[in-house]
């Protein structure tokens, strides 16, 4: 049986500057939602942060309203791996660790990531392996900008570094039936990014390419489900979990990591592309 043809957006420069601005208010508003949380916090209260400076920029939140999304992030507290719906009576306690995923659109273009923040004092174990799925994704990213630079890289390349980082960091559950995927002017777009498997297969890498990579990792089992509201995913041995994603456009001479205030410098150095700036831009 053939498998059927992908439909992968490749995106020009002035495009990518687009997805980058909108990729800024992302990482404003994730910046912001780390810094309020806290014991006490409710998801609901960064739900409204997110909102407010997602609107303040003159863009809109991606998330509510998808398929019925009532909430512009997702809140997944400790087993609760994606798609937690914000709510005022689930409050933040000490040693919480949380997986806040959030997403804008500016102009017609998306951007989108994701950060797992711990809350107060954490059991370092946890803090670990929010460390570990973090190294984890910066591998995929360098795994991608290496693959459209030197014009070998194929898609899998990115699953393999992935998979490669978490085992050698520890004994980690890596989700399935979840992962990365293509983004511009849809959120969510061919190809679709697993976060494991052999290198070398799949799509080529190519400029004009831009990806969301999020790995997610539990600290038991990978196995997941879905619960009755039909869009909280939980680990189902009850483990911590956590997800961290960043959004990127490849280019010739690299990757250009649109939802990192810095582009990507202080994690792959020369991977990162020239031919765009990578300006911070308004705090």
């Amino acid at each position: 049986m053939r498998r059927p043809q992908l439909d992968i957006q490749l995106k020009t420069p002035d495009q990518i500057e687009k997805m980058r601005a909108a990729g800024l208010v992302v990482a404003r508003a994730l910046r912001r939602m780390r810094e309020a949380v806290a014991p006490g916090v409710s998801t609901a209260d960064l739900d409204a942060i997110a909102e407010a400076t997602i609107r303040e920029a003159g863009a809109v939140p991606s998330f509510k309203g998808y398929h019925g999304f009532p909430a512009s992030i997702c809140s997944s507290v400790n087993e609760q791996v994606v798609h937690a719906i914000p709510a005022a009576q689930q409050v933040l306690r000490e040693g919480d660790l949380i997986s806040i995923d959030c997403g804008a659109v500016l102009d017609g273009w998306h951007g989108d990531a994701a950060i797992t923040v711990g809350v107060g004092e954490v059991d370092p174990a946890l803090l670990k392996m929010a460390s570990v799925a973090e190294d984890a994704m910066w591998a995929g990213i360098a795994a991608a900008a290496r693959g459209a630079t030197n014009g070998r890289g194929r898609l899998t390349d990115i699953s393999h570094a992935v998979e490669t980082a978490v085992r050698k960091g520890g004994r980690y559950g890596i989700v399935d039936g979840y992962g990365g995927h293509g983004i511009g002017t849809e959120m969510h777009q061919d190809p679709h990014v697993l976060n494991h498997g052999r290198p070398g297969k799949g799509p080529r890498l190519v400029p004009g390419m831009a990806l969301a990579i999020e790995p997610m990792i539990t600290m038991g089992s990978p196995r997941t489900v879905e619960l009755a509201d039909g869009w909280t995913v939980v680990t189902r041995d009850g483990s911590v979990a956590a997800h961290v994603e960043h959004s990127i456009a490849l280019l010739p001479d690299g990757a250009y990591v649109l939802t990192a205030e810095d582009g990507g410098v202080s994690r792959l150095g020369d991977l990162v592309s020239q031919a765009v700036a990578v300006g911070s831009g308004p705090s």
